[in-house]
């Protein structure tokens, strides 16, 4: 399935996502600015992009595995979400989990963009639901090993 994203650059040192390799779910977001997040620090990045979604999907913001592995730096509200109908500058809310100051160059990549299908959901309020295996158990009910 192909589908067409439009996506305006608003500054001149934005760069387009790439898949880093063919068939990859996400896509790379790049900084237009040098940022620096001090431990225990969140700061809004800027990608100087636009997009318009097709109808019927999302886009998500999901963390690069280097940067949380190597820095302990991630994507705060993982993942975050850009609604279809959203057409502001996509912004990545970072977050440094680290001991020491991370910086943001210009030009890092610093998330990744996915599109998904979003389902239309019909909510139908009961008095009861079904029956499960499992019920009400949560919130580590089926341990750890």
């Amino acid at each position: 399935m192909n589908l067409e994203v439009k996506i305006k650059r608003i500054h001149a040192d934005a760069k387009l996502p790439l898949q880093a390799n063919p068939g990859d779910a996400g896509m790379d977001l790049y900084s237009i600015e040098m940022v620096e997040i001090p431990p225990g620090e969140s700061r809004l990045i800027q990608t100087g992009l636009q997009i318009e979604l097709p109808k019927g999907t999302e886009a998500q913001i999901r963390p690069r595995s280097g940067l949380a592995l190597k820095h302990s730096v991630t994507v705060l509200n993982s993942p975050g979400t850009i609604d279809e109908g959203y057409r502001g500058e996509i912004g990545v809310i970072m977050i440094n989990h680290g001991k020491e100051t991370f910086v943001i160059e210009k030009s890092m990549r610093l998330a990744q963009i996915v599109i998904q299908m979003v389902p239309f959901i019909q909510l139908t309020e009961v008095n009861e639901l079904s029956q499960s295996v499992r019920g009400e158990s949560g919130f580590g009910a089926s341990g750890t090993k």
